[in-house]
């Protein structure tokens, strides 16, 4: 059976935390790949400034093209509406039955596992990866499998603040992230 990690996300942008946490999982978990899976509208997300998804796309290939263990699943994307990560993983299984996946979350999810939408069904087809997070507990009602990684204080929302504020990305994104960040002049 091939052992693959999800990482799930807007990844607006993707940033180095992204990339280490997943770089870690999969060597901890002995994972075959690690997916990084772009949501088109995250349901808990509607009607936010989210940057366009062919941008986040880009930036995201960009982020994990040094890394053969890594590619980018548009699957998400590829559907109309809000984004379930049950019916993505449905999908998902059925072209992949020779697959465990491993679905990995930051503490922060873990504390929202019990408000996913068919989180009883997920939880029999996928395994939950949990890593810590500042600022989080890890307690859950539903059996996550946790990995210690590096915490590191990146987020998303913190690097669009630095450049709206007129600070660089640098070191807080891959170099051609940032470049494209720059390049399209994003959350200026």
């Amino acid at each position: 059976m091939n052992k693959v990690g999800i990482i799930g996300g807007t990844f607006d942008p993707p940033h180095l935390g992204h990339l280490l946490i997943a770089n870690d999982v999969r060597q901890k978990l002995a994972l075959n790949e690690i997916w990084f899976m772009p949501n088109h509208i995250p349901p808990h997300k509607q009607g936010a400034d989210i940057t366009p998804t062919e941008i986040r796309v880009e930036m995201l290939k960009a982020a994990v093209e040094s890394n053969a263990s890594f590619r980018v699943e548009t699957i998400e994307l590829d559907r109309e509406g809000p984004s379930y990560t049950y019916d993505t993983m449905v999908l998902l299984r059925e072209r992949n039955p020779n697959t465990n996946f491993y679905f990995i979350i930051g503490a922060d999810m873990v504390e929202y596992l019990p408000k996913w939408y068919n989180i009883e069904k997920l939880l029999e087809i996928v395994t939950f990866v949990g890593v810590k997070r500042p600022g989080y507990s890890f307690a859950s009602v539903y059996h996550v499998l946790e990995v210690e990684t590096p915490q590191l204080s990146i987020s998303s929302t913190m690097i669009r603040k630095r450049v709206r504020e007129g600070w660089t990305s640098q070191y807080l994104v891959p170099e051609r992230v940032k470049e494209i960040i720059e390049e399209k002049h994003l959350y200026e």
